[in-house]
């Protein structure tokens, strides 16, 4: 069995190397505008330095049997990022990102040790789970109030209290998946109870639809009155996949999506904003001088990087212009590093999802196995909507690329469901590691 110690000692190795990725990277980005060291390596190096070191002590004396890869897993991905949004501050005039996204991940990690701090037993949590929604719908929907409320680039997405602007919806995805982790765990032999069969498909009896229904109208007011469609889905399909991962009924899923993409379709029919969306995806090069000019610009970053991509600081990614710091970020990362560095950043994504679900398999309650895969799938589900939307494999949807893209809002949020995950594979190393043969682990698989 491998020990806490080892578990630490290896997770500081990868550490490190996320470390050298961060001050490395910031160094090379430099290159192409002056040959000599940059002035700011030493501060950066430092700064990173003690927040990794900061992160690294707080599991060692509070989780000291957690999982030794999500931490540095999403350090690495922020490292990266913070490398490419340094390299975008000159051509896209935004000086100042790469210090305000440090200063972020400064606040970020301070929630990270203090989510570590206060959760003792992320079992206790499941008491607030009525709190937790309340706390979730407000932030949900917290910019639609005339005062407070911005819309940028066409969402409304954003609030501002004095000099903050943020994102309250990132915040309210963690408090979300709380409250459905605790109420699905409180009625899931309820909810999974069925009444009759369609086929070999067995139906629960139809009130047990209630809380989809209301999920469903929630996302619809989203996209509805945020002009959102990337929050919209991505709330719904969080619920909709807990859901059946906590009953095992397919039925819930196949009636999550088609209530889905009836909403969508009546929101083409009623909504400009949502029918630009789609028309742009149809056939973005028809309107390359006009909306669809960013997503035409990312599909040219990717042709332009290649295999192996033009190299930190030599690419054009600024043509994307306006969001190519936050929504446009993987795109950026696609031309300079190509499709060798996008495929090892996505084999990361995988190896993190891979962590997160590994783990839910192996809790010994049905609360904190499902909230770490509700965790997991939120951060999987939304790095799946921004690679499809700055591909054009799907309609672009605006949400952020965890832990890469410039944003204090997700970055906090990220870093909150890591350290509820470590919490999670801190108390299921203590407990021995293996889940009893319950009856959600057998829902796992499939429905019966």
């Amino acid at each position: 069995m491998i020990t806490g110690t080892a578990r630490r000692n290896t997770e500081a190795s990868l550490l490190l190397i996320s470390l050298v990725i961060a001050i490395g990277g910031y160094w090379l980005a430099s290159l192409p505008r002056s040959a000599s060291v940059p002035t700011g390596i030493i501060l950066y190096g430092v700064i990173y330095g003690a927040i990794y070191a900061a992160a690294h002590f707080a599991i060692r004396k509070l989780a000291p049997r957690a999982d030794s890869l999500l931490l540095p897993i999403g350090l690495m991905l922020n490292a990266i990022g913070f490398v490419l949004i340094y390299r975008l501050e000159i051509p896209t005039e935004n000086v100042g990102l790469a210090a305000a996204q440090t200063q972020w991940l400064m606040v970020a990690i301070a929630a990270f040790i203090a989510t570590l701090w206060w959760v003792k037993d992320v079992r206790s949590l499941a008491q607030y789970r009525y709190t937790f929604a309340f706390a979730g719908v407000v932030l949900l929907l917290l910019p639609m109030l005339p005062l407070i409320g911005r819309e940028v680039n066409g969402a409304r997405l954003w609030i501002r209290l004095g000099p903050l602007t943020f994102q309250p919806s990132e915040l309210g995805k963690v408090a979300l998946v709380l409250f459905f982790a605790g109420y699905l765990s409180e009625r899931r032999e309820l909810l999974a109870v069925t009444t009759r069969k369609i086929g070999p498909i067995g139906v629960p009896a139809l009130r047990h639809f209630g809380p989809v229904a209301a999920a469903w109208a929630v996302s619809l007011l989203v996209m509805i009155n945020q002009k959102d469609l990337g929050s919209s889905l991505l709330f719904f399909a969080i619920f909709v996949a807990m859901l059946w991962m906590a009953t095992g009924r397919p039925i819930y899923l196949i009636s999550g999506v088609a209530m889905f993409l009836a909403g969508a379709f009546i929101a083409t029919r009623l909504f400009s904003h949502v029918q630009a969306r789609l028309t742009v995806w149809r056939d973005p090069f028809q309107y390359i001088n006009e909306s669809g000019y960013q997503v035409v610009q990312s599909l040219f970053a990717f042709a332009t990087g290649g295999a192996w991509g033009t190299g930190l600081g030599l690419g054009r990614p600024d043509l994307i212009r306006f969001s190519v710091h936050t929504d446009f970020i993987f795109s950026s990362l696609g031309e300079e590093l190509g499709l060798v560095g996008g495929a090892a950043v996505l084999t990361a994504y995988a190896l993190l999802a891979a962590r997160g679900f590994g783990l839910a398999t192996r809790c010994r309650d049905d609360f904190s196995r499902l909230l770490a895969a509700g965790l997991t799938f939120a951060i999987s589900f939304q790095t799946v909507l921004i690679v499809g939307g700055v591909t054009n494999l799907i309609p672009l949807t605006g949400v952020t690329m965890p832990f890469m893209s410039y944003g204090g809002s997700s970055l906090l949020s990220n870093f909150i469901a890591i350290a509820l995950l470590l919490r999670i594979s801190d108390e299921v190393a203590r407990a021995g590691g293996e889940a009893p043969p319950t009856e959600l682990n057998m829902a796992a698989g499939g429905g019966r």
